[in-house]
């Protein structure tokens, strides 16, 4: 195995039990028999596996720089050992357009749906969205959607900083390198994490971001639901969007 591998295996929380140094053994009397504390009390079978190597977002920015193309850096995601990990049901993995238009959507937190499934923005919410990309004549292959976090938190609560700060890389990697020409923002704090903005002063707004593309925060397909009021000013911003595909 090649030293970067290694390396990579590493700074996703592997602990490794070679070392350089050799280890001296005495055979004139017999080995110490070892022993190992449990888990947890009154654990009938020891626990001999290590803790994980603390992972921080310097370690996940040298990870990202490894992937030379999406297949790569998606599997990346589905391995990496993020503190969510094992609270989760399924890492929920980015949908990469198969006939790319130049859009991308990065969307909220997986819900429970997309923690059980496995795909973001599935259930009632995915079915919202299939019918606004229907709507400008659009669909999930042409269209890439990336959420902020790949992983259900527990509950469904708000994520820590740190979590989204060991996410948030990935997500700009992605958007690096698919290059979309219009971003749709779809939720509170997906517009705010990539905007720095607050969703109800720029609703439909055009937005230049750092890397050219233009992006259009929006409501969350689950907020349509709630509030079916709300699609007008979704319908006026979807349109908008249509246009800038067509005339970038």
């Amino acid at each position: 195995m090649e030293i970067h591998a290694l390396q990579d295996l590493n700074m996703a929380g592997v602990r490794w039990e070679l070392t350089e140094t050799p280890v001296k053994h005495d055979y004139k009397r017999p080995p110490v028999q070892q022993t190992f504390q449990t888990n947890r009390p009154g654990s009938e079978k020891p626990s001999i596996i290590p803790p994980s190597a603390p992972i921080n977002l310097d370690t996940v920015k040298s990870m990202v720089l490894r992937p030379t193309d999406i297949n790569s850096l998606i599997r990346m995601i589905g391995e990496f050992n993020h503190p969510l990990r094992n609270g989760a049901t399924n890492v929920v993995l980015p949908n990469i357009a198969t006939e790319p238009n130049g859009l991308l959507i990065i969307t909220d937190l997986p819900s429970t749906d997309d923690d059980l499934s496995g795909q973001i923005l599935s259930g009632n919410a995915g079915e919202m969205t299939d019918k606004m990309l229907s709507a400008i004549g659009m669909s999930r292959k042409n269209v890439s959607i990336i959420p902020l976090l790949f992983w259900r938190t527990p509950g469904g609560r708000s994520p820590s900083r740190e979590e989204l700060d060991l996410s948030l890389p990935f997500v700009n990697k992605i958007i690096e390198m698919l290059s979309p020409r219009v971003i749709i923002t779809f939720g509170t704090m997906a517009t705010t994490e990539i905007t720095k903005s607050n969703l109800s002063d720029v609703h439909g707004s055009e937005i230049i971001s750092d890397n050219g593309s233009i992006v259009v925060p929006m409501y969350h397909p689950n907020y349509l639901i709630l509030k079916p009021s709300a699609k007008k000013d979704v319908w006026v911003a979807l349109q908008n969007v249509q246009k800038l595909l067509k005339n970038s």
